[in-house]
């Protein structure tokens, strides 16, 4: 046996995290990407335009997992990096606290979110970013609306999974009229 302690962060192997995800919860962070004017009042949202595995279009937050050994900042960092390209400048909060905490389950109808895939506890923010974005990874495009847009059914019925009541807790919190 070592007697030395692994702090590589890191993730699991495909068949691991499968694995993991039927036995424990999984830490995720979301962000809700936003641009704010000078008052720093939320002036647009920015939503992800993805496909998904059974290929259906829909609109989604910034999301993904924290690895072991990562800070909740770097993890938030890494996802707006990863999604919304290197020059988003997104302004991570100085006090990294949740606006709330989203509680994904397997089955539908424990919390409004649903991940059938796993459990999942996920902090959620509010992230001005000041830069331009440009989507990345499996995100097709990156779409702002207006807050009012954002909370209208139209764009809440394109978000799955519990996504569209997060993103309307989250212009509530920043003091968007809905």
């Amino acid at each position: 046996m070592s007697d030395m302690t692994e702090t590589t962060p890191g993730w699991l192997a495909p068949d691991d995290l499968e694995q993991a995800r039927a036995r424990m919860p999984i830490l995720y962070v979301e962000a809700v990407p936003v641009r704010v004017d000078d008052s720093g009042e939320v002036t647009s949202v920015g939503l992800l335009l993805r496909i998904g595995p059974d290929g259906t279009v829909s609109r989604t937050l910034v999301s993904g997992r924290v690895l072991h050994h990562e800070r909740i900042r770097d993890a938030l960092m890494r996802h707006l990096e990863k999604d919304l390209g290197p020059v988003a400048l997104p302004r991570i909060p100085a006090a990294p606290q949740p606006f709330t905490v989203a509680e994904y389950f397997p089955t539908i109808g424990i919390t409004p979110y649903h991940d059938p895939r796993q459990h999942a506890v996920s902090l959620a923010y509010v992230v001005p970013v000041t830069g331009d974005c440009r989507p990345r990874q499996d995100a097709l495009d990156l779409v702002w609306f207006t807050p009012q847009e954002a909370a209208s059914e139209a764009v809440q019925s394109e978000m799955p999974g519990g996504h569209g009541v997060l993103l309307r807790q989250a212009l509530a919190h920043v003091g968007c009229v809905i």
